[in-house]
């Protein structure tokens, strides 16, 4: 008999593939998937057939009309349909968030500006059995914070060969991932992708959190992206946004960037009941946030809102980072929502 990771490893004749469709279920956070075998090599997501899961298993629809359609086929139908969830009847199910984002970014003020995203997503390894941080000794802590961000060392990075692997394999499947590094609490570790253009950030970071997912399932290790998973003087963890427009990147950005931020915490609560559920527990004005109740915004400050970084403010143009946004945030609704404030909603004079 083989070995199970023989069997993995055999190579399928070139007449059948496997291919494998993912979605975002009920809660929001949880990824789902199912695979199918097809009749040849798929060379674009046109080929891809629709197919369809029971929505009454993931939360997303009634037992008495349970069929929610996979729809890859409509990125050449309806550009707002692109790889969505919806009913039999063409409608997008409530929790399909990429629906209202496409409209914001199909409007020509924003497509004009070519806005650019690059999100840091931070996330905590745990002991499949305990739920405890990897490396931490099992009911106790590890020394305290300190030596642990961007650290090496058997006594400091907990979990790099998942990490490694999960980089490596983004790469592979085409994913923009800029880098990756270890956090300030340990256990904790951060990826990047970006800078993406529009929706495409979304759709990135979402098949950036699938290949974590199934990773650390081989690894027998849980991952979560809980804004706070270990309470007390433990960093929280979050899904920074950095952000520019066309018109911030060219000479005299800078002074588009601070309208921008102006924009931004007029709106601050909004965004705040946007941004990812638990993130009270996370912004507590320690550990490198603000306040949850207190919008702000300074040039090189981890501890504001928005920090603009000091090449922007040297340049004259550039970008900035919106702090706020949770590590379980929907990438979909925090995008969009910043774009739909800074580029197309104008404060009541």
């Amino acid at each position: 008999m083989s070995l199970l990771t023989d069997l993995l490893n055999l190579d399928l004749d070139e007449k059948e593939i496997i291919a494998e469709y993912i979605w975002i279920g009920g809660s929001g956070m949880d990824i789902r998937s199912k695979a199918r075998t097809l009749p040849g090599p798929v060379k674009h997501v046109k080929d891809l057939p629709n197919w369809n899961f029971d929505g009454s298993s993931t939360g997303q629809a009634p037992g008495q009309d349970s069929e929610v359609i996979i729809y890859p086929q409509a990125i050449f139908k309806d550009p707002f349909r692109r790889g969505h969830n919806i009913l039999p009847a063409g409608e997008p199910i409530p929790t399909n968030k990429r629906f209202e984002a496409a409209k914001i970014f199909s409007e020509k003020k924003v497509a004009d500006e070519e806005p650019w995203f690059g999100i840091e997503q931070e996330y905590t390894l745990l002991q499949k059995d305990v739920k405890w941080p990897l490396g931490w000794p099992i009911n106790g802590y590890p020394g305290p914070q300190g030596p642990y961000y961007c650290g090496t060392g058997a006594d400091k990075a907990w979990g790099r060969d998942i990490v490694n692997a999960h980089y490596k394999a983004c790469i592979y499947a085409g994913i923009k991932i800029s880098g990756i590094n270890g956090e300030v609490m340990p256990g904790q570790w951060e990826f990047q992708v970006g800078p993406c253009v529009g929706i495409s950030s979304g759709d990135q970071l979402w098949a950036a959190r699938y290949i974590l997912e199934r990773i650390t399932e081989i690894a027998g290790v849980v991952v979560t992206f809980d804004p706070k998973p270990i309470q007390g003087d433990w960093n929280g963890a979050g899904a920074h946004t950095n952000y520019s427009t066309k018109s911030m990147r060219e000479e005299g950005g800078f002074e588009i960037i601070k309208k921008a931020i102006e924009k931004l915490g007029l709106r601050h609560k909004e965004h705040i009941a946007a941004y990812g559920e638990g993130n009270e527990r996370r912004l507590t004005g320690r550990h490198e946030t603000a306040d949850i109740h207190t919008f702000s915004w300074g040039v090189a400050n981890r501890g504001a809102s928005i920090r603009v970084g000091r090449d922007t403010e040297r340049e004259g143009k550039g970008y900035f980072e919106d702090r706020r946004p949770a590590s379980n945030m929907d990438p979909y609704i925090v995008t969009s929502l910043i774009a739909k404030t800074t580029l197309l909603w104008e404060p009541s004079k």
